[in-house]
């Protein structure tokens, strides 16, 4: 279940549970039914922050595979390459006439 749904069922939910008041009861209780996709949506939405990428341990199975096909490992912190562009001197002008 993705966050939109999620939260989708917990607005549904909300709405059902407090905003709506039967006047003819019938056999399905709305307000049960609103906390219920209330509760289903909040329960929804911190599964999916838990395995959301490196919030949870969704991040920690996560392999790549290198060129032999064995997992890389990860050897200490990352490294930071900084590149830097060299700004050309302007090419020369044309002559100009002789003083």
């Amino acid at each position: 279940m993705g966050l939109v749904v999620s939260l989708f069922f917990v607005a549904i939910g909300l709405i059902l549970a407090l905003a709506v008041h039967p006047t003819n009861p019938g056999s399905v209780d709305v307000n049960t039914v609103g906390w219920i996709l209330f509760v289903i949506g909040v329960v929804g939405f911190l599964l999916d922050l838990m395995l959301w990428s490196s919030w949870g341990p969704g991040y920690m199975r996560r392999t790549a595979v290198v060129d032999g096909g064995y997992p890389a490992r990860a050897r200490g912190p990352r490294r930071r390459t900084v590149v830097e562009d060299e700004v050309a001197e302007p090419p020369p002008g044309p002559p100009g006439p002789p003083p």
